[in-house]
């Protein structure tokens, strides 16, 4: 009745295709040599259309938080005023980075579970005693899975004359972020999550108009130096060794993905989010973001039932259904468990895990 292999729905790492895995036992390669090159152009230019760019995108051996502080790094400078709109923890680390870099930081704190909104943005950079320099966002919130109207925020945001520097690790490639059309300065993201690659590549991209802040930043920066990878870049080169083995798994994912087409991968990440919604309603179990039009298409918040703890019900779908889920942060632990649908994901993923989810909930009273 249920899965043969465990089935992968943490919010990273998210399964693996054949076509990644088997890219990626291809034999290593010198990182100086034609071929890298002709690899890392193909790269650059499949991951410009899908971040919808036409600046850089640099590409990093790293995390996700990697790729947060890089952008920190470049676009802020020491005690420089900065607005931090933090929905749930992930914010909240996008704040702290800033913070231990020395940015003058002012938090805008809204309550878990609830999205910002351009009001909210467009109130608290009014109100501040003087001009912020950058505004930073998470696109989708992991921890409490709620998208932010970005598209709408950036408005406000440049309207103010800041930058907009977007956390989007866990959106990126599961929802549309027009980089270009929405004016968003720079994103970050990571190979793990909506791009189908095993943790190791962090990646940030830079809108072009942007580019006069990362020269006019006064933070400190060597490995994450923009100017450093732009001057290699522009040779198809790195100013370090790559994770060359994920860059091939990353190259035949981007394949996948523009195969599928990006829209038809969009739609199919809300389509598996409304059939996993629709199955939890209707097993009386309550949504920990009941509005749809905040709801994240990488992942949902499912409250648990009352008399079970969270972590037991983790444990249940394991270690008797081979599913494996994420439980809450902070506050939230032991209250709700998260299900990830980003990436390598289909319906009958779901239907599997509202089966499981069905019986685990049973054998736990």
């Amino acid at each position: 009745m249920f899965a043969e292999k465990e089935l992968l729905l943490v919010p990273g790492p998210t399964p693996i295709p054949p076509q990644v895995q088997r890219a990626m036992m291809r034999p290593i390669i010198n990182h100086r040599c034609p071929a890298y090159e002709e690899l890392f152009s193909g790269l650059q230019e499949k991951l410009k259309r899908l971040f919808a760019v036409t600046g850089e995108v640099f590409v990093f051996p790293a995390s996700g938080t990697g790729a947060l502080e890089a952008m920190v790094v470049n676009f802020l400078s020491p005690n420089e005023p900065v607005l931090m709109v933090s929905i749930g923890w992930f914010g909240d680390r996008f704040g702290e980075i800033a913070e231990r870099f020395g940015a003058d930081v002012t938090w805008l704190k809204l309550d878990w579970g609830t999205a910002a909104t351009p009001e909210i943005v467009a109130e608290a950079m009014d109100k501040a005693p003087k001009p912020f320099k950058a505004v930073l966002l998470t696109h989708n919130e992991t921890s409490t899975a709620v998208v932010n109207p970005v598209r709408e925020i950036a408005k406000v945001v440049k309207e103010r004359g800041a930058s907009l520097l977007v956390d989007a690790v866990s959106g990126f490639a599961a929802m549309p972020l027009p980089m270009d059309e929405w004016q968003i300065d720079a994103v970050a993201t990571a190979s793990q999550k909506a791009l189908m690659t095993p943790p190791g590549i962090g990646l940030v991209a830079v809108r072009e108009e942007a580019w006069e802040a990362v020269e006019r930043t006064q933070m400190p920066r060597y490995y994450w130096d923009f100017r450093l990878a732009r001057k290699f870049q522009s040779h198809n080169q790195n100013p370090y060794t790559p994770p060359v083995t994920l860059l091939y798994g990353l190259d035949a994912a981007l394949d996948m993905i523009f195969a599928e087409g990006a829209e038809a991968v969009f739609e199919r990440h809300k389509r598996v989010r409304n059939l996993l919604r629709d199955g939890i309603r209707k097993m009386g179990l309550e949504l920990f973001v009941p509005d749809d039009n905040i709801a994240s298409c990488s992942l949902t918040a499912v409250k648990v039932p009352e008399g079970i703890h969270g972590g037991d019900l983790i444990r249940q779908l394991r270690n008797k259904y081979r599913i494996e889920v994420a439980g809450g942060q902070e506050h939230l632990r032991g209250k709700i468990i998260r299900i990830s649908h980003m990436g390598y994901i289909h319906e009958s993923d779901m239907l599997l895990t509202l089966e499981a989810l069905r019986y685990a909930i049973k054998d736990l009273g």
